[in-house]
């Protein structure tokens, strides 16, 4: 029997999956547990918008993430901080510094857990940081640490 998933089942499908599944078990436990509903044909009709609607909003949201890649490969961030001997920081350069100088600086708003910094940065110098925009869409920012 084939049936629409409402919600994520473990084990046997994720919300929004169109599966197949032994009739005792649809009948007598996804279905009344508002776990899933059957694939008549009007709830297939249902389900085939739905899939072409998250389609297209995916499609729109790697655009826009390629959009924001192009747009941060060609920027700049210079973050001023102290510096002590031998041009070593005090403290160091973390990756919420460089999400608050895009702010700051051009405006863009970047997570910090979005910022791939291997370690902190802890002298003067340039470099380019990983941004994850999408799962599969990296861009990379030239950052540059200067004396104050």
């Amino acid at each position: 029997m084939k049936v629409i998933l409402i919600k994520d089942v473990k084990s046997f499908g994720k919300a929004g999956e169109l599966v197949n599944a032994k009739t005792g078990y649809a009948r007598n436990f996804l279905i009344p547990n508002g776990l899933a509903k059957e694939a008549t044909k009007e709830n297939l009709e249902i389900w085939e918008k739905e899939q072409a609607e998250l389609k297209r909003i995916e499609a729109e949201n790697i655009k826009n993430a390629k959009e924001l890649k192009e747009t941060l490969e060609k920027l700049e961030v210079v973050i001023k901080t102290k510096t002590g001997n031998g041009d070593k920081l005090f403290g160091s350069i973390t990756s919420q510094d460089i999400s608050d100088a895009l702010k700051k600086q051009h405006k863009i708003e970047i997570d910090k857990r979005k910022i791939e910094l291997k370690e902190n940065i802890k002298s003067l110098c340039t470099l380019t940081v990983p941004v994850r925009v999408y799962p599969e869409i990296v861009a990379t920012v030239k950052v540059s640490i200067e004396k104050e």
